[in-house]
């Protein structure tokens, strides 16, 4: 029997000529279907925010100092007030002149009239991450964005998301943590990855030590779950500090045997997996295959399974409850997604659709980052993946069966005027992170 990642139709970015480059990632699953991908044009996307506001500074003069005075000042440093902060008595000067903030700063600093003067920072939203294409990713904060950068691409609805940012409020995750991506293999030097790679891995397909990336679709799942974040580059990761075991187990067009699937299972849950993502399945059961999921979940191991795309019964191993626990998709909207397959096996959904992920530089076409958008099962599975590594680290003694119930019953119910209460095609609901992190009430 053949086991293959569930069928990620990858939605596109835009090209520097917005073509769309079609690729196919191991089209044989229920309804075969052509998988679009395109990439993040170079060289580098959106530049990080300037660290203060360009020509502005702020001042604060000596209580004794006359309103005549200050004018005075303001005039002889050619500036101008904008605006005061009265219960601050600071004023928000803008530069006329020739002369940088800097120089503005050092002027007024040296006059006996002022108390203080500084820069105009910009401050960040707390925990919002400075990963340069973050403001693309509507899963972890969606503020009603566009989903893309292409003319005519869908449009966001505010909070339909996991919550990410007010949950990396608590924590951010452990280095002790490790997620265990069993898939095509991750790209181990991606920019965004290299530094959270715990190990090269371990290759079933080619029998060796080094679980590289031939196919994209490990790396995608990969980023997603847990990115390098708050580095300035790329996406971030669900789980900031945890890391990634990559374990190749289906080959270059993303189609791997079950035996082999089993073995990568196995060989992560003796390896020091705390998590587990699947982000594979096939419509046949394997008794094998149940018998690895089981093996890894009596090892203490969480096992994130994606449920399918093809809009019928959940795929294998994801239906072997209660060792996987199972993932449907939704979209930017918190609408299910119309392929993501459903049945009594599924626990939860996650965001799945036009999903940003990094991609491997040597699959990227010239002239584009090494980042796409992608769509399915595969990339929802991910960030509940990221989140169940973000509650070990932070109760470590958690059991798997303690983590899927935390993980069900904090999610949100987004279709609840349709199916109120859990149901067949999103589970117990959208997941929230907030919810699932804070507080923690679980006790030892």
């Amino acid at each position: 029997m053949s086991v293959h990642r569930s069928r990620s139709r990858l939605i596109g970015l835009v090209g520097l000529a917005v073509a769309a480059v079609l690729l196919s990632f191991g089209a044989r699953y229920r309804s075969s279907t052509i998988l679009a991908v395109s990439f993040v044009p170079g060289p580098s996307g959106p530049s990080a925010p300037p660290p203060c506001v360009a020509g502005e500074v702020l001042v604060k003069f000596k209580p004794a100092v006359s309103v005549m005075m200050k004018a005075s000042a303001l005039a002889a440093f050619e500036t101008r007030t904008v605006a005061r902060i009265p219960q601050l008595d600071v004023y928000i000067i803008r530069i006329e002149g020739a002369a940088t903030v800097d120089e503005t700063v050092a002027a007024f600093r040296g006059s006996p009239d002022v108390e203080y003067a500084e820069p105009n920072v910009i401050c960040r939203a707390l925990v919002t991450p400075n990963d340069t294409l973050f403001k693309y990713q509507y899963a972890l904060a969606n503020t009603g964005q566009i989903i893309g950068q292409v003319p005519g691409s869908p449009q966001g609805k505010p909070s339909a998301d996991i919550k990410a940012t007010q949950a990396w409020e608590e924590t951010k995750g452990l280095a002790t943590v490790v997620i265990g991506i069993v898939d095509t293999g991750v790209d181990l030097t991606h920019l965004d990855l290299q530094s959270k790679i715990k190990a090269s891995g371990r290759d079933f397909i080619n029998g060796d030590l080094d679980a590289s990336d031939d196919n994209g679709h490990g790396t995608m799942v990969a980023g997603i779950a847990a990115a390098a974040t708050d580095n300035n580059e790329g996406i971030a990761g669900v789980a900031w500090n945890s890391m990634i075991l990559p374990v190749k187990v289906l080959d270059a067009s993303g189609n791997g045997p079950s035996d082999v699937v089993a073995q990568g299972i196995i060989w992560a849950a003796d390896n020091g997996a705390n998590v587990i993502n699947l982000s594979l399945g096939s419509e046949s059961p394997s008794l094998t295959l149940q018998s690895a999921v089981k093996y890894a979940y009596d090892k203490g191991v969480f096992i994130a399974a994606a449920a399918g795309n093809s809009n019928t019964a959940v795929d294998y191993p994801a239906a072997y409850h209660p060792y996987c626990f199972t993932v449907a998709a939704t979209d930017y909207n918190d609408l299910r997604a119309s392929w993501s397959n459903f049945g009594p096996e599924v626990d939860v959904a996650a965001p799945g659709d036009r999903i940003l992920a990094p991609y491997p530089q040597a699959l990227t076409p010239l002239g584009f980052i090494a980042y796409a958008y992608g769509s399915g099962t595969s990339m929802a599975t991910p960030h509940v993946a990221g989140l169940a590594a973000l509650l070990k680290g932070a109760k470590p003694w958690l059991t798997p069966a303690e983590i899927q119930a935390i993980i069900r019953y904090s999610s949100d119910d987004v279709n609840a005027s349709t199916y109120a209460g859990r149901d067949d095609f999103l589970g117990y609901g959208r997941i929230n992170m907030e919810n699932a992190l804070v507080p923690i009430k679980i006790t030892k």
